[in-house]
């Protein structure tokens, strides 16, 4: 014994391990601690497994292993965490992730019990044939015994592991993960007795001996063959069919199918077939789905940085990832030194059997199969480890978007420097790193004084608390799809950066320091030099990405503002103003661009030097200082080496690269993070119960502010408050809030929804519970919850019943009253897919007051007990209104329930209301009961007199809504869908209600087509710039074969020996954004040190500088080359980037209105941002690497043919099998590509949604469903992603298995051919060879990728090819410059329609309007009044007769000549980001005294306020504004606090779509945009609806004043009563025009019944006939006034209007 294990060295003699390591390692030590170890794992675990059983008591564990999908979720309704639950209890907590709608079947493995059955039998056979060898001595004496017991110990505690996979495998006594360990065990005792087989047959032994080591063989392979193709774990998987989607296969995979992806195979195949759908695609597997990640996340507290926090909670996964890396990082030099072993062997065939060549050309294949594994493994987990990020930052970035403060001052830029005393970062490496890279000038903006949900910063002290800043809405989705999926990609090729690379580098420089000893080190430190430089390039990259991404935002965001605005902008012909603005951004972010590409370029070119200069100073060390002759079997290692070296410490450069980029990325979200919550749910508390106990609505001496407490402006003025509110509203009964426009209403509403920040006082509201907490009242059926309509209504992407219902139960009486009771029948009848019809995003496909009262229907739907309803009457018209209120306000359905409406309209609401809220500035100036208040007079004269108390109430809601009722200014917009159109998803035949899906956005099918590729490279550049480009790229692979035949005559020129060798250094890799496995550029050495000492004598005098030279020489052209081929493309590229965004951009602008209309502004946006930014970044770097492959691939099947002809019929075969496997991941991958783009859009939709809408959301308690679907979005963004992923590793291990087998027949013919061909040759054909498999996984990857990117082509190809309007300009027919001078509007039997099949919208109109007339437009539901407005902007074009403006046909003019002439007031007041100036005037066209003048007019400031001196100045501009104890207040003697009026100052910011202003205003400040144009003729469809009514009834004087035609679209009749004209439509006819007065004597007229229904006759008479008197007084001289009643008979006469508009019988008095 005393020389156990103890061999001489080296154990391998010539051509097997010495007798000695085979018995005493591999038969002995190597076997006995193998099951040593084993036993201790399986004690230690059993121990611990018992005593957790003992804590638990009673705690029954599931089956091992039996994945019972509900169980997946972390208890995270018991564990109060912060990451979980919201402040205050409006908890997001996570719910269950299985679903309703789901199906679990067991999964039983076939051939379960069969299976242990036969292992049982095989190792009591190997038990058998140990103890044999034991009782005859078949092993011999010495040892022999010994390795007998040790075998019969190995095979006997298996026969014991078995067993109890048998006989307790399914009872409570199970052990535990067992079957692993039977497994490990058959494995390694394979391979131990692999060699033992080998040596056995190449040096037979006794045969006994032999034949047991046969049998022993043999059974140890079957056990080896069921432990890898058997499930792993053998056991039963319930698999859970969710909704439908088929579960994941990857819980079924053996060890075999695991590590191969085989289990991917079925996926493939279905995609081969046919088109893969998103139904067909299959489910994440449990633990990777949205909810369960979170869940396990969100238990996990946060202690430290975001970055950190996130690298300690994956830790686990990164470590199996790192360990996966340094197995492949190792393997990877195999084929190198193999390569080396084979051309020694070539040189030298008489050193070794012929055995030994043979072992060497199958361990070829064999060592690159197992660093393919290696790496695919640890490639397969970074992508787990991806999705699971992402669902976690995706998820994270969604709750906070619902838990953010409402609105704020100033925008947060996120990502940017923060100064920060207290944080002095602790000098890691990292950390060093880190600092080394300066990102940016520092920024003196402070950081948000938050409560960080996920656990507080620890440097946040000492921070000045005035800090009111917020990321805007562009940000946020920017973070969810940019810097979510930046983050989440890095960390998927993480371990080449902490694993393989440095496991690379350090087996690289042991090597070449045996091969070159000191004179490594030169080529060692021009390395080491490298690395720095790629650091630096790697810093350029961040620094330029991050320039990208800040020029990237702002296009988004004025690109988002355009489109939202898309409207207005076309209504006032500013598309090329915009344009303008769009291109500016779009330069600045293609400059940014242009700045990376030469990075790249750069950076391709030093990676393409590096080598040449290693071989330099390596050589001249060697050769000129050491003195040493450069034998070729030196140089050509040392060059290999080299060359391999350049791969890691590329990618350590890349990683730091991607690594710096993520953490900014990382940051910016966690900032976001930390940013502050909203104090809805401190505010409100969980009940709404006073101190004595009562519940309460209300305020107790509140005072509040818009942004954060101590926010003041560089004015020392404050953001608007609600100054010392001290009511209680009435519980059950009708409560009215009324006031002046601006006077805060709204921002009362925000206060009791615990929206805004309280300064001081109590709100009481219920509104801090989440809404599936709440039980409903079961008398009533009500529950004490929230129902909120917004004064913009917010609409959820989907069908009007989908929005009413809010997924409340659906109770179809209740549904129909409420229908009925929101007049929203008449509307659905005409609708063509009626409650199925879509809402498209923010509701576009519906009119404004159809928006308003689906969002009302919702309200009154629910089962809430308390409404908040903000002016919902104010879009409708007045008899809707007056319908509305009756029979929904005060109707059955609001019985014992609180309503508190904000409105205008006084007249309607308050004499039946119980109690009334008059504000005026911020403060309550009247409050009480409603007799009273009206009482005091505080409301007005008028509304004394005709207040009737009683009771209003209906009894119950009448079954339909009269046909007057129902529609305010539009005909509808859905029928604006074009038919033949392939995005109007909306049927155009009536009442075939086919369900759709508003999230269907339509995918190309099939291979990408030749047009989209026309499109992209006629874009890059002429057939001039494609002749250049093909040069080049050929003179770069030229380069490459040169180098390889150059070398291999210099190697030649050493004719002694015939040693010869060759290399190659042309398997570059060419990868995008992953960074491909590298293939060891080959070696080829000849001559190992022993044989060419003797030769030393009689060496060759050979010119080493000659050949050094040429050869850098060579290496430099090559270099130059790539640099010249990166650039020009990179170049092209820029080009087709601006003409393709321009022509988008045109396309896009130019649209007709309806495109707008059916399409989803996210489908929109997703070709602007994420198509784009793959047309920016992805396609040139991507095709460049297409083409070097091809030519890679090409040159490399020509030079193994050329040098072993026999190759070619192999070559065929691999080459057919390649094209197979090529179409099959094709087919599949495109689809999942596609899939993967298109569930984009979804998830960035319902996040647009959600952050427009988060008020609603909160109000109605409603969060934890929108997480809930949030997460649905996540998971069906990311199946296709990952399997796409599942895809790329399964192509990825076949093309390396095929590329084996070019390496393996090449070595094959290298061994047939042995004599026939030279060293040299034989090198180059192996080198080549090996090189190959690379080529062609990147060829196909990369072909995938670019058919990828050219699906983003083809999208924006899509939106090249939309309807357009007319021209801009018609040359030869251009009106007068001072045309429309007069303003007369003449229709000439006019009729028009949206689309081809549908009925016209307006028939054979013929009426005419003389110049300086003003007309009011009234009409029921779809009778034609807005189209009427669209017509005259050509919105619609004639399809008979026309429209003359001024004796100007205006269908024959250019668009923008039209449309800059007249001016329109929609419906829709749509303002802009920026100040109160660049909204009036966004092109400066105008002076300040202009402005203020309409800001006058329009009585945003009163006729008193003083304008200051010097305020618009072009400062950056302060917030909204409130001045501080009178400062600015015209007594200085009060110290009251007032709200400052922002309108004084031009530069008063206003936020985007102008939400920091109230409807109101932003409505006056559209018709002040009007005023200032001055125009001669203005239409004005509802612009006043949002205005309270002494605001409007001054507005109307104004408008009056007014020198210019002027045409009203009216809902209160009240505006247009005293015009000189009405106009009445229906259905697309004129009924009725003439003057008010004349429509209202006119008995049974439909003037007439509009003004008896709604309820104001009396006013309105009295209106309309003064205004007749006062239009006669004009006519008439002052003598003949007696005659005035006289006149007043007949004016009917005066008024007679074009023959045929009135229908007879009518007007001839």
């Amino acid at each position: 014994m005393a020389g156990f294990a103890s061999c001489s060295w080296p154990i391998w003699q010539i051509d097997d391990f010495s007798q000695c390591f085979q018995q005493d390692y591999l038969r002995i030590l190597l076997p006995l601690i193998v099951i040593g170890l084993s036993f201790l794992l399986l004690t230690t675990q059993n121990i611990l497994r018992a005593v957790r059983l003992k804590r638990s008591r009673g705690y029954q564990p599931l089956a091992n292993g039996e994945h019972v999908h509900t169980d997946e979720q972390s208890n995270s309704d018991t564990e109060d965490d912060e990451g979980l639950s919201m402040p205050g209890g409006g908890r997001l907590a996570l719910v269950k992730t299985t679903t309703k709608g789901s199906i679990v079947e067991r999964d039983i493995p076939p051939g379960q019990t069969l299976s242990v059955v036969v292992e049982e039998l095989a190792v009591a056979g190997l038990v058998a044939v140990n103890a044999i060898a034991l009782v005859t001595g078949a092993y011999g004496n010495g040892m022999g015994p010994i390795v007998a017991v040790a075998g019969l110990a190995v095979w006997v505690y298996s026969l014991v592991l078995v067993s109890l996979r048998l006989f307790l495998g399914n009872t409570q006594w199970r052990v535990p993960q067992i079957w692993n360990h039977t497994a490990a065990i058959y494995s390694l005792q394979w391979l131990f007795l692999l060699i033992t087989f080998r040596s056995v047959i190449i040096r037979p032994r006794s045969q006994p001996a032999q034949t047991l080591v046969y049998v022993e063989f043999s059974l140890t392979t079957l056990l080896f063959l069921i432990a890898i193709s058997t499930r792993r774990g053998n056991k039963t998987v319930l698999l859970e069919w969710e909704d439908g989607i088929p579960p994941s296969r990857e819980h079924l995979a053996s060890l075999v199918s695991h590590y191969s992806f085989s289990w991917v195979d079925g996926f493939i195949l279905d995609g081969w077939r046919e088109p893969l759908e998103l139904k067909k695609v299959w489910n994440l597997v449990p633990k990777d789905k949205a909810a369960a990640v979170l869940a396990h996340y969100r238990t996990f507290k946060k202690t430290t940085k975001l970055s950190l926090h996130l690298l300690k909670h994956f830790k686990g996964m990164l470590i199996m990832q790192a360990a996966w890396a340094i197995v492949s990082g190792v393997v990877t030099f195999g084929p190198t030194l193999l390569l080396k072993a084979i051309l020694e062997y070539l040189e030298h065939p008489e050193a070794a059997p012929r055995n030994v060549l043979w072992l060497y050309v199958i361990l070829l294949p064999v060592a690159d199969i197992v660093r393919s594994v290696a790496d695919n493994q640890a490639l397969w987990i970074g992508r787990k480890i991806c999705i699971n990020l992402r669902a976690i930052l995706i998820g994270e970035i969604y709750a906070k978007a619902l838990r953010r403060k409402a609105s704020a001052g100033k925008e947060s830029i996120l990502g940017k420097d923060k100064k920060d005393a207290n944080s002095t970062p602790k000098k890691g490496l990292f950390a060093k790193l880190k600092s080394a890279v300066g990102l940016g000038k520092k920024d003196q903006k402070t950081d948000d004084t938050t409560t960080n949900t996920v656990g507080n910063e620890p440097d946040k002290k000492d921070k000045p608390e005035d800090n009111d800043e917020q990321a805007n809405l562009g940000t946020i989705i920017n973070l969810m799809s940019v810097d979510s999926f930046k983050v989440s990609e890095s960390t998927a090729y993480l371990h080449f950066l902490v694993a393989s690379s440095p496991a690379q580098l350090i087996v690289a420089i042991v090597l070449l320091y045996q091969v070159m000893g000191y004179s490594a080190i030169p080529g060692l430190i021009v390395m080491c030099f490298l690395l720095p430089i790629n650091i630096a390039f790697a810093k350029g990259f961040t620094s330029t990405q991050k320039k990208i991404m800040a020029a990237t935002d702002k296009r988004i965001h004025t690109t988002n503002e355009v489109l939202q605005n898309i409207r207005i902008i076309k209504y006032f012909a500013w598309e090329h103003r915009y344009s303008t603005i769009v291109d500016e951004k779009r330069r600045a972010e293609l400059a940014a661009l242009r700045r990376r590409f030469y990075l790249w370029a750069a950076a391709v070119c030093v990676w393409n030097t590096v080598p040449i200069l290693i071989t330099f100073f390596s050589f001249f060390f060697y050769t000129v200082i050491e003195k040493k002759p450069l034998y070729p079997s030196v140089a050509f290692t040392a060059i290999s080496l080299f060359m391999l070296l350049r791969y890691p410490l590329d990618y350590i450069g890349d990683m730091i690269a991607h690594v710096q980029e993520s953490k900014v990325s990382i940051d910016r979200i966690e900032e976001f993070l930390s940013e502050e919550e909203t104090e809805k749910f401190e505010q409100l508390g969980l009940e709404n119960v006073d101190e004595s106990g009562e519940r309460v609505i209300g305020f107790k001496d509140a005072t509040f502010i818009w942004g954060s407490k101590n926010a003041v402006a560089e004015d020392g003025s404050q953001a608007f408050r609600l100054l010392d509110l001290d009511i209680l509203f009435k519980l059950g009964k009708l409560n009215v809030i009324t006031g002046p426009t601006g006077s805060g209403k709204t921002s009362m509403l925000m206060a009791l929804l615990g929206e805004m920040t309280m300064v001081e006082g109590r709100v009481y509201l219920p509104g801090g519970r989440s809404r599936e907490d709440v039980r409903p009242d079961p008398e009533t059926g009500l529950a004490e919850t929230c129902a909120y309509v917004a004064q913009q209504a917010w609409l959820v992407n989907a069908s009007i019943k989908d929005n009413i219902l809010f997924s409340a139960p659906f109770d179809e009486k209740r549904y129909k009253d409420v229908i009925v009771a929101c007049a929203l029948e008449r509307d659905l009848e005409i609708l063509d897919n009626g409650d199925e019809t879509l809402v498209g995003e923010k509701g576009i496909t519906l009119s404004g007051g159809q928006k308003q009262r689906i969002s009302l229907a919702r309200a009154m739907y629910s089962n809430s007990k308390h409404l908040l309803l903000d002016d919902c009457l104010s879009a409708v018209d007045s008899h809707t209104a007056q319908w509305i209120f009756n029979n929904g306000i005060m109707g059955p359905l609001m019985q014992h329930r609180t309503c508190i409406l904000v409105s205008h309209n006084i007249p309607l609401c308050v004499p039946f209301s119980d109690y009334v809220v008059i504000m005026d500035n911020g403060r309550i100036t009247a409050h009480g009961p409603s007799q009273e208040v009206i009482a005091s007079g505080k409301l007005g004269d008028d509304i004394a007199q005709k207040s009737v108390p009683g009771s209003a109430h209906v009894s119950r809601v009448p079954s339909r809504v009269p046909s007057s009722v129902g529609e305010e200014s539009g005909n509808t917009l859905v029928n604006e869908a074009d038919g033949n159109d392939h995005l109007a998803k909306i049927q155009s035949v009536k009442k075939e209600h086919k369900k759709q899906d508003a999230m269907e956005e339509t995918k190309a099918v099939g291979a990408v087509k030749w047009p989209v590729l026309k499109l992209y490279l006629s874009a890059m550049g002429s057939w001039w710039f494609w002749a250049v480009a093909i040069l080049v790229f050929s003179l770069n692979q030229f380069s490459g074969v040169a180098s390889s035949i150059w070398i291999k005559e210099w190697a030649n020129q050493y004719t002694t020996e015939d040693v010869s060798g060759v290399f190659n250094m042309n398997s570059q890799s060419y990868s995008t954004q992953s960074f491909s496995p590298t293939y060891l550029a080959s070696v080829a050495k000849y001559g190992s040190t022993n044989t060419t000492v003797s030769t030393l004598d009689n060496q060759p005098e050979v010119d080493v500088t000659y050949y050094l030279s040429i050869l850098a020489l060579i290496g430099i052209a090559g270099a130059v080359a790539a640099l010249v081929r990166d650039l020009w493309i990179f170049l092209g590229a820029l080009a087709a980037s601006w003409k393709l965004h321009n022509r988008l951009m045109s396309a896009v602008s130019g649209a007709r209105f309806k495109f707008f209309d059916v399409t989803p502004l996210g489908q929109i946006m997703n070709r602007f941002s994420k198509d784009l930014e793959a047309v920016d970044q992805e396609v040139a770097p991507v095709a460049i690497g297409v083409m070097s492959c091809a030519l890679g691939i090409v040159v490399t099947v020509v030079l193994i043919a050329y040098i072993t002809p026999g190759f070619l019929i192999p070559g065929v075969f691999i080459t057919a099998a390649y094209v197979f496997l090529g179409q099959f991941y094709l087919y599949a991958s495109r689809d999942l590509k596609r899939l993967e783009s298109v569930q984009r859009s979804p998830l960035f939709q319902q996040f647009g949604e959600t952050l427009s809408g988060v008020t609603t959301i909160r109000a109605y308690g409603d969060e934890r469903r929108f997480i809930r679907d949030n997460l649905a979005s996540i998971n069906s963004q990311l199946r296709p992603f990952i399997y796409l992923w599942g895809a790329n590793r399964w192509l990825s291990i076949r093309t390396d298995l095929l590329g084996d087998m070019v390496a393996f027949f090449a070595g094959v013919f290298v061994i047939i051919s042995l004599g026939k061909i030279d060293p040299g040759s034989a090198g180059i054909s192996l080198s080549y060879a090996i090189g190959f498999a690379d080529n062609i996984l990147w060829l196909v990857r990369l072909y995938a990728s670019n058919e990828q990117n050219m699906n983003s082509v083809e999208r924006i190809k899509e939106y090249l090819d939309v309807e357009q309007e007319a021209a801009a300009i018609v040359p030869e027919n251009r009106p007068p410059k001072n045309w429309p001078a007069q303003g007369s509007v003449e229709f000439i039997n006019y009729s028009t329609r949206y689309r081809k099949e549908l009925d016209p919208v307006l028939r054979n109109l013929t009426f005419k309007i003389e110049a300086h007339e003003k007309i009011g437009i009234v009409g029921r539901t779809g009778a034609g009044k807005s189209s009427l407005a669209l017509a005259i902007f050509r919105a619609l074009e004639a399809e008979e007769g026309k429209i003359i403006i001024d004796d100007v046909d205006i269908g024959q003019i250019g668009l923008r000549d039209l449309r800059e002439a007249i001016t329109i007031v929609p419906q829709e007041p749509t303002l802009f980001q920026g100040t109160i100036r660049t909204n009036l005037d966004p092109f400066n066209l105008y002076t300040d005294d202009d402005i203020f003048e309409a800001l006058r007019r329009v009585h945003l400031i009163g006729p008193d306020e003083q304008i200051p001196t010097g305020t618009s100045s072009p400062l950056i501009p302060p917030p909204p504004t409130i001045a501080i104890t009178g400062a600015d207040s015209e007594e200085p003697t009060t110290s009251v606090a007032t709200n400052k009026n922002v309108f004084l100052n031009l530069s008063s910011p206003v936020s985007e779509s102008g939400t920091n202003l109230s409807q109101g205003q932003r409505q006056l400040m559209c018709l002040a945009r009007a005023m200032l144009k001055k125009p001669n003729v203005l239409v004005m469809d509802e612009a006043t609806a949002s205005i309270d009514y002494a605001t409007d009834t001054a507005i109307q004087e104004t408008i009056r004043e007014l020198d210019s035609t002027i045409i009203t679209i009216a809902h209160r009749l009240q505006t247009i009563a005293d015009y000189d004209k009405v106009l009445v439509l229906d259905k697309g006819q004129v009924i009725e025009y003439g003057h008010p007065w004349d429509l209202m004597k006119k008995a049974g007229g439909n003037f007439r019944s509009m003004c008896e229904m709604s309820g104001d006759y009396d006013t309105l008479a009295k209106i309309s006939k003064n205004a007749f008197k006062a239009k006669l007084l004009v006519d008439v001289d002052e003598d003949e006034q007696d005659q005035a009643e006289v006149n007043e008979e007949a004016a009917n006469v005066v008024n007679v209007p074009v023959a045929g508009a009135i229908p007879s019988g009518y007007g001839a008095a």
